[in-house]
């Protein structure tokens, strides 16, 4: 009986202490602290465009959090720096906000248009203050699939201890079906031939990224889930290798190792470019047993002999160019790695560029189009390093051996008849063929030239002292040919004393 008695009281001690008794004021507690936290949505979306965190219901990657703590039935006392949260797992999918509008929870950025904004600043933990024993924060999701656990705890003043709780929230969902695939190389530059003299490097390490649907990487669950191979046809592609472990050659099958599957290129002794094709499967992501349903990437690596500026041609007008008449231009190119190729399309009929040189050279046809002809010229480098430009020729038509002016189509002495003293004396030479310019040569004090529109015009007065015969040449131009006659006038005495010979 007295073991009983003694269990009874022992029970009704610890009553009365939970109920308050002992002495404590009414309506106090003593109970410990407890803490909730929930997450209005548990799940998230990828936020793959990198959208800004925000409220709404056009902010589908941001969640609110709420955090609260009690002392039995009753909120716990408010204050400043009362709950600590952190991301306790899951930190690449997501960070933590405020969103509060607080200068010191916000950085000023430039807009991009001259002006400032700002943006709220992400944090893997942050401390809030209590007010009726809560309070509240967001989370916005990043653009890897993943559970993040978040956890808030605050502090039981009674003994001291942190009393926590978390919610995990899930962003997006992988697939584990191959999707997009993609090469990158070691880094941003070009690989050096076989045993250059020039110091740069003829192998470089590349990597082969699997993504699902989700944008997430995707490992190799059997097998190799990776095939990557050089593709022939190019010049620096023959003696090239692809190499990974024990594998060598020009195809390799590869595991991913977290959506990655490493290899190495090694260059030959040419210079271009190496086209590297990556294959997935994704009807069960193995490559090992056939590829059903390819996914590819292709990544060119440029290969060079040496570093050199890339090379450049200057677009030029070479002018006319006559039909029948040989031509001769030479074009250059700077910068780059000699020797150079060349080639060009579009040049007018009769006219070529030596491959070698890059003289353009010919004699364009009599029936080719009288017209502007824009031709792309190409010159590539040693590097096989590739420049165009334009260049632009007028074709036009020359003149015949045969072309006449005036009536005189001859090497004889053609007479323009005579000139009286005295009297103005006006002739024009005049053509049907479009373009012609005129010339003259030799002509005598008194008689002066002139063009107007396609006419070569003589005109003067001739003197007592001009008396007799005098020759002339007259030469008519168009393109690059030209026509040239002599000719011959006679000043004789006009009417009248005054206009007499001398």
């Amino acid at each position: 009986m007295v073991k009983r008695s003694n269990i009874f009281f022992m029970t009704i001690a610890v009553v009365l202490s939970a109920c308050g008794g002992g002495g404590g004021s009414p309506g106090e507690t003593n109970e410990h602290y407890s803490i909730n936290l929930r997450a209005e949505k548990n799940q998230l979306p990828l936020n793959i465009a990198g959208a800004a965190p925000g409220l709404g219901a056009y902010r589908p990657y941001t969640t609110t959090l709420y955090v609260e703590a009690r002392k039995g039935n009753l909120p716990i006392p408010g204050g400043e720096d009362i709950f600590a949260c952190n991301v306790a797992g899951g930190l690449d999918s997501g960070a933590l906000y405020y969103l509060d509008g607080k200068d010191e929870h916000e950085t000023e950025v430039d807009d991009g248009n001259g002006g400032k904004v700002k943006i709220p600043n992400a944090y893997r933990n942050i401390t809030l203050g209590a007010n009726a024993g809560g309070n509240s924060f967001h989370f916005h999701a990043g653009d890897q699939a993943g559970n993040a656990r978040i956890t808030c705890s605050v502090q039981d003043p009674r003994d001291n201890r942190q009393k926590a709780a978390s919610v995990e929230i899930t962003v997006g969902a992988a697939t584990g079906k191959p999707a997009s695939v993609r090469l990158a190389a070691q880094r941003d530059d070009i690989l050096g031939t076989r045993s250059n003299p020039n110091g740069i490097l003829s192998q470089m390490a590349i990597q082969a990224f699997v993504m699902d649907d989700a944008n997430q990487p995707t490992g190799s669950t059997s097998g190799s889930n990776v095939q990557v191979r050089i593709l022939a046809g190019t010049d620096a592609a023959r003696g090239a290798r692809l190499v990974a472990g024990s594998q060598s050659g020009s195809v390799l099958q590869l595991p991913s190792i977290g959506g990655v599957a490493l290899f190495s290129l090694l260059s030959g002794t040419e210079t271009g470019t190496i086209f590297l094709e990556m294959l997935a499967d994704r009807s069960d992501n193995n490559v090992s047993n056939g590829i059903a349903d390819p996914m590819n990437a292709i990544l060119p690596v440029q290969v060079m002999a040496a570093r050199t500026i890339a090379p450049s041609i200057e677009s030029v007008n070479l002018g006319d160019v006559t039909k029948g008449v040989p031509f001769t231009a030479y074009l250059e190119a700077k910068n780059g790695l000699p020797p150079f190729t060349w080639s060009a399309v579009g040049l007018p009929p009769g006219l070529t560029v030596d491959a070698s040189t890059g003289i353009l050279s010919g004699t364009v046809s009599l029936d080719a189009a009288e017209r502007e002809y824009r031709a792309t010229v190409t010159a590539t480098d040693k590097n096989k390093i590739s420049a165009t430009a334009t260049i632009t020729l007028n074709v036009v038509g020359g003149l015949s051996e045969d072309f006449s002016i005036g009536d005189c189509n001859g090497n004889t002495v053609c007479s323009l008849g005579s000139a009286a003293v005295g009297v103005n004396f006006a002739y024009s030479f005049v053509t049907s063929t479009s373009g012609v310019t005129w010339e003259f040569a030799g002509l005598p004090g008194w008689l002066s030239s002139a063009t107007t529109g396609t006419a070569g015009v003589l005109n003067g007065v001739p003197s007592g002292g001009d008396c007799g015969n005098h020759e002339f040449a007259v030469t008519a131009k168009k393109g690059g040919t030209s026509i040239t006659r002599r000719f011959q006038i006679t000043v004789v005495a006009g009417v009248g004393p005054a206009n007499a010979c001398s």
